[in-house]
């Protein structure tokens, strides 16, 4: 019998590869709009990062995010980003 293969991914923030699952989708849409994707299913181009603040924070710091868009991201939107993932994270805790 034939063992599914799980997808990989590395975390932006701590650099440490994990199952896809276990972390968070960032996306931007063909449109250029950032956004995080609970599903992992929406269209463009995507990044991932752990559920976890201090990934985000190195994410940010490291400018991570920027480099794996290739493109410059503004702060409002590392912003609404860190506002995204806070509400996703207390959605899975509560």
């Amino acid at each position: 019998m034939k063992t599914k293969k799980i997808p990989q991914r590395m975390c932006l923030g701590c650099q440490e590869v994990k199952s896809k699952r276990d972390l968070i989708r960032i996306v931007r849409s063909p449109e250029g709009e950032f956004s995080v994707d609970a599903t992992g299913k929406k269209p463009g181009r995507g990044a991932y990062i752990c559920p976890r603040q201090e990934c985000f924070t190195a994410a940010r710091k490291s400018r991570g995010l920027e480099r794996s868009f290739k493109s410059q991201i503004d702060v409002s939107v590392y912003d609404l980003l860190e506002q995204q993932l806070d509400a996703l994270a207390s959605d899975t805790e509560g």
